[in-house]
């Protein structure tokens, strides 16, 4: 959803003092080799302007204005790492000028290298605290660097006055997700999504939706985001999931087929259509596609559950013990695997064991109805 921010040129800002110094150092030739590149780099012909500007500073290296110019014409041609030599050697002669340091920022968030973006950024941010394309390009890249709940810091207080713009309320939305806050960040995203028909937008609040179980809502978010761009990555697997929740088995199972066709290495396709052909008890087709999900993912609890209680349907009641018994060893609080563990042990005639577990299960259950629902 966050747009691309556009590199900004510093143009004639002082075409008029180059002309003066190239004149003054009698140097028509440079003159002329300026103006050819401002506008070819007006009309968007950055190679034309970028060997103009390097033929003008062959002749007089020390015009920084010029050099600003061609950092512009280079990062326009993808040409980072040399825009970014040009934008520092141009600082070096004008160390205050905000300018170039926001377009050397610039040059660093479109390269990649965030944590250079974000310093120069945090620079910028001493002299401009409530500038908002800065805030937006600081914020998304403290995302980037899992450094959410410092954006949602930085954010927050400019909130109220930047509450119309789509751009900061998605670099906002997702730092509230980062942070933990994922109801807050779904709210925000969802208005976006809104306002802009951002598929991105509606997957990302869907997605969080999914996590804190809201699965009607999140169900809604995910089918207008399938129907915006059935392109998405993993788009087809949390349709899946949120079809299941909201218990359309039916549109689940075909969800997560068309995930397998796009992708057969989908853990989470693997696994819930796993399970669902288990429930159903096509055990035979359940079987590969949940230990498919266990290789792709072998420290998934819930793989694991899932296979030991296909192991358990097949007859194999010793290795499905062992895996039940290693996973409420991990996770004690998860009931399902004691009921299950129970249910192995009376078949193994381990009557003791059973008991045990059955009593675990008891309180287990009256806990949670002591406490409620869970939070999400």
């Amino acid at each position: 959803m966050l747009e691309a921010m556009r590199t900004s040129v510093l143009f004639v800002a002082l075409l008029a003092a180059l002309s003066a110094a190239l004149a003054g150092a009698q140097q028509p030739e440079g003159e002329q080799l300026f103006s050819s590149a401002v506008a070819a780099q007006q009309r968007g012909d950055y190679s034309a302007a970028i060997q103009d500007y390097q033929q003008l500073l062959k002749l007089n290296p020390n015009l920084p204005d010029a050099r600003v110019n061609l950092g512009a014409a280079l990062a326009h041609a993808g040409q980072f790492d040399d825009a970014i030599a040009q934008y520092r050697l141009a600082l070096a002669a004008m160390p205050d000028n905000s300018a170039v340091r926001m377009d050397l920022g610039l040059a660093y968030y479109k390269k990649g290298s965030l944590a250079d973006a974000q310093r120069e950024f945090k620079e910028i941010r001493k002299l401009r605290p409530t500038d908002p394309q800065l805030a937006i390009l600081l914020g998304d890249s403290d995302v980037k660097l899992g450094q959410g709940s410092e954006a949602v810091a930085m954010l927050a207080p400019l909130e109220a006055d930047n509450a119309g713009n789509p751009d900061f309320e998605y670099v906002l939305g997702t730092a509230l997700l980062q942070s933990g806050r994922r109801r807050e960040g779904a709210a925000k995203l969802e208005k976006v999504a809104e306002a802009t028909h951002s598929p991105d937008s509606f997957l990302l609040a869907g997605s969080a939706l999914l996590d804190i179980n809201e699965v009607e809502r999140a169900r809604t978010d995910l089918e207008e985001a399938l129907r915006l761009d059935p392109k998405l990555p993993h788009i087809y697997s949390l349709i899946g999931m949120a079809r299941d929740k909201n218990g359309d088995v039916t549109g689940a199972e075909a969800a997560f087929r068309e995930a397998l066709r796009i992708d057969a290495n989908d853990f989470n396709a693997n696994l819930y259509l796993g399970a669902i052909l288990y429930k159903r008890r096509d055990v035979d087709e359940a079987k590969a596609y949940l230990e498919k999900a266990l290789q792709l993912n072998p420290a998934s609890s819930m793989a694991r559950y899932e296979v030991a209680m296909w192991k358990s349907t097949s007859g194999q009641y010793e290795e499905a013990a062992k895996e039940l018994e290693t996973i409420v060893k991990e996770d004690p609080d998860w009931l399902e695997p004691h009921v299950e563990l129970a249910n192995v042990y009376y078949r193994l005639h381990r009557p003791a064991d059973g008991a045990k577990e059955r009593a675990i299960v008891a309180r287990l259950n009256a806990e949670q109805q002591s406490h409620g629902p869970p939070k999400p």
